[in-house]
């Protein structure tokens, strides 16, 4: 080793050893008879101090050395004189005797500071200079002990750790592949497995009831704050289990990573469905840090003359507590803000509680005192409260006012990024109709089982009531992890491809490989995924995984580092069969 210590380890109790640093320029301050240099590798920061006059060759070389310069400096722990309680080395210093430029630096082109003045396109195109922040550091070292800790809790419990192929078969359900063509097989092409979906039901064919892999997964689909390109997995799959099983043994794994890695007792999960989820928060990962849940009110606000409300399939609203002392500017400014197209509600309607008793509304022309106390009395509001009501289409105005929700929740600061609500949303759709393409996809995959006592409305065709043996963790409003039990019939596999709208030809050529499988005795199977880099982004306190990746892709899905994707020569598109343009 070219160094006796790190730039973080040295104590008081070093004092007086003779030591060799490395690392690299965070600041140089001269004071003509004293130089002093901070000294940074990952570790932390050493203070190194020059005594120029002394020795005029190294005073030569300290005064040529810039920031981000590597060296190697040899000398004396030494107490400081003026101490620095914000660093852990902050009682010492090192009196240097030999420094060796190991590699000058050009200037780097934003501050490598916690604060730097660095855009966030600048800073990934100089994404190794990014990694050298502490702030950036330690996302990926927290990274790194959620990995292991995630390891150590599986390995306890049986699990076995087996890498599926990257290069596989392209399938016509879920999000886009990336594709890869074929060199040895002309006009053929692998997918880059958005899941080892697959790979994992086979291994409980084979045996191995227990099963885990921290996983690459490619999707190619639109990008943004929780989404990349290529993202990871914690993938788990277990035999002969029921989906109790597998709550409990996952609820596990993540309370075991709350406690080791964040020193936080989560309490045990609640238990939510989806129907409620979607009834009480507009969608299927709600964020239940804060009440406010929905109240529908069409039996009260319906035939009263309003036409808004009157011609609407659902009238909804939610009570933002204390709020009544919004200015009408403050609702105004809501009301514009609910109609922007991302939202895309066509107004808002609110109803104050007055401290004397009485209730104040927008549309108090329609609706009398004894009216607007109906409906206040239906969300428990009390003096001080402010109601805001959305009317429309069921499933469109749900979505609105879920988003209206989240955003008063923020604005009243009740979605503390410290403070974590973890709880499984259960009993979702087997499947859903999509009304352009005229049929029914699998809400979440084709393998995914419906549950046992569903199976009646199954084969009867009521393919809307049936509801699916899958789960989610949700937490803090994000979806961390998902599964299900998994068909294990061949039988009802083929039934499932055959609602899906595959013929057997097509089921065959697909997933012929699976089905086969199943007729060699496949055990009853379920699992679960979690987004690896959304629970770190989540243990982290950001917004974005890309702050948990090393080396991410933009929102336009490129590496602006090292400019991919890019073209390649004509030489490799003749050799992979791929049609040459003759432009």
């Amino acid at each position: 080793m070219l160094r006796t210590h790190t730039c973080g380890e040295l104590r008081i109790e070093n004092k007086d050893s003779e030591v060799v640093l490395c690392g690299w320029v965070q600041r140089v301050r001269d004071k003509g008879s004293m130089v002093w240099v901070d000294l940074r590798d990952r570790y932390g920061i050493t203070q190194l101090m020059f005594e120029p006059n002394d020795n005029q060759a190294l005073a030569e070389t300290i005064r040529s050395v810039g920031r981000e310069f590597v060296l190697k400096a040899t000398g004396k722990v030494i107490e400081r004189v003026s101490k620095n309680d914000k660093i852990g080395t902050g009682d010492i210093e090192i009196l240097v005797t030999e420094v060796e430029i190991l590699n000058p630096a050009k200037l780097p082109p934003f501050l490598i500071e916690d604060e730097t003045d660095g855009g966030d396109e600048l800073r990934m195109k100089y994404r190794y200079l990014d990694l050298r922040r502490n702030v950036v550091r330690q996302n990926l070292e927290l990274r790194h002990r959620v990995a292991i800790e995630a390891r150590n809790y599986l390995d306890k419990q049986r699990f076995i750790e087996v890498e599926t192929p990257v290069l596989i078969k392209s399938t016509p359900e879920g999000a886009r592949d990336f594709v890869v063509p074929s060199r040895m097989n002309p006009g053929e092409f692998y997918a880059l497995p958005q899941s080892p979906q697959t790979f994992k039901q086979l291994l409980m064919v084979s045996g191995f009831d227990r099963y885990y892999q921290i996983v690459k997964c490619f999707r190619d689909e639109d990008l943004r704050a929780d989404r990349q390109p290529e993202f990871t997995q914690i993938d788990c799959e277990m035999s002969f289990v029921t989906q109790e099983d597998i709550l409990n043994t996952f609820e596990g794994l993540v309370r075991h990573l709350f406690k080791v890695v964040k020193q936080i007792d989560l309490p045990t999960l609640t238990r939510m469905t989806y129907a409620d989820a979607m009834t009480y928060y507009g969608n299927d990962k709600p964020d239940i840090r804060f009440e406010m849940k929905f109240v529908e009110l069409n039996e009260l606000t319906q035939g009263k003359g309003f036409v808004v409300f009157d011609s609407a399939p659902l009238v909804v609203g939610i009570n933002a507590t204390g709020c009544a002392s919004y200015t009408r500017k403050q609702i105004d400014e809501l009301t514009e803000w609910v109609k922007r197209p991302q939202i895309g509600a066509k107004g808002l309607v609110y109803i104050k509680a007055e401290e004397d008793g009485t209730f104040k509304s927008s549309v108090d022309k329609f609706y009398t005192q004894q009216d607007l106390q109906a409906i206040g009395n239906k969300f428990n509001a009390k003096a001080g409260d402010l109601i805001l009501i959305l009317s429309g289409e069921t499933n469109k105005v749900r979505k609105q006012l879920s988003e209206l929700r989240l955003e008063m929740g923020t604005r009243l600061g009740l979605r503390d990024k410290d403070k974590f609500s973890a709880h499984w949303v259960v009993d979702f759709p087997l499947l859903e109709f999509n009304e352009e393409e005229n049929r029914w996809f699998a809400m979440h995959h084709p393998f995914t089982s419906p549950k046992p006592e569903d199976i009646v409305h199954l084969d009867a065709g009521n393919l809307g009531e049936v509801r699916a043996n899958a789960y989610d963790m949700v937490i803090n409003g994000v979806e961390v992890g998902g599964g299900s039990i998994r068909i294990h019939d061949r039988v009802l596999q083929a039934k499932m491809f055959g609602i899906l709208g595959f013929s057997d030809e097509e089921a065959k050529h697909q997933f012929g490989f699976l089905m086969d499988a199943f007729e060699y005795g496949a055990p009853p199977h379920g699992g679960l995924a979690f987004g690896f880099d959304r629970l770190c982004s989540l243990f982290g306190g950001s917004d974005s995984i890309r702050d948990f990746i090393a080396f991410p892709k933009n929102n336009s899905g490129r590496d602006v580092m090292i400019d991919a994707p890019s073209t390649i020569d004509q030489k490799q598109l003749k050799e992979l069969s791929i049609a040459v343009s003759k432009s």
